[in-house]
């Protein structure tokens, strides 16, 4: 993926004609490819046009709610997906970033801003193609895990699949490349997130839980994330990657 405009399809799935106008409008201004959708048929024959690299999904829709949506788009489709919606309590964000979303926005939200967030994603989707080729390392093996940064995802020995968000294999990525080195919030935010501003350094905290919890699928109780007193983060695995 390039991080040129015109090279970039964006999905806007927004039943608010009047916001989904002003999206698109701006988003086309800026040189980006767009389409819109209004549910489930939108969205499969928007991809079958034009491969999605990053999707603007609504939470309320009338026919199928965000949420669904977004679970399909994981399964689907390779997008990136940003959450955009009215609903700003902590679990609305923390529910949709659970289900696969890369970044929550709250409306009303400002155009430059979201403009700003658009390519903090893609830019982030950049190491991710990048590091097999580049790193000469296509897969990361650790306890009971294999790690395949370009799929997304861990796969467990008993067969289990548990699918990552963008910023959860990114995190997991700097982990394996780093095993045994104490990482302060800080700095894995700016490994994460690069120079983006006004990101909370509480939301490396959020991711940590978020993998820890799916490391537990598992069954075993190892802590391979530990935390370090002074608000460090340290991996620890039990056996090395490949």
């Amino acid at each position: 993926m390039t991080d040129t405009p015109q090279a970039i399809h964006i999905l806007i799935v927004e039943d608010d004609p009047e916001i989904c106008g002003l999206l698109q409008r701006y988003l086309q201004r800026l040189g980006y490819e767009v389409s819109t959708a209004l549910n489930r048929a939108g969205i499969d024959a928007a991809e079958k046009r034009r491969p999605i690299d990053l999707t603007l999904l609504d939470l309320m829709l009338p026919e199928e709610d965000g949420r669904t949506l977004c679970q399909h788009l994981r399964k689907t489709s390779a997008t990136r997906i940003i959450m955009v919606s009215a609903l700003n309590d902590i679990h609305d964000r923390i529910s949709g970033l659970d289900l696969g979303a890369d970044d929550y926005v709250s409306k009303p939200f400002d155009l430059e801003e979201l403009a700003a967030r658009i390519r903090a994603v893609l830019r982030r989707a950049q190491p991710e193609a990048a590091q097999p080729e580049t790193q000469g390392v296509q897969h990361y093996r650790f306890d009971n895990w294999l790690f395949e940064p370009a799929k997304r995802a861990l796969y467990g020995k008993t067969g289990i699949r548990v699918a990552l968000t963008g910023s959860e294999t990114d995190l997991r990525l700097v982990f394996c490349q780093n095993a045994h080195h104490v990482f302060n919030r800080t700095e894995l935010l700016a490994r994460i997130h690069g120079d983006e501003k006004n990101v909370d350094p509480r939301a490396i905290d959020l991711l940590i839980s978020r993998l820890r919890r799916k490391l537990s699928h598992e069954g075993r109780q190892l802590e391979l994330i530990r935390t370090i007193r002074g608000g460090g983060y340290i991996f620890d695995p039990d056996d090395g990657n490949t």
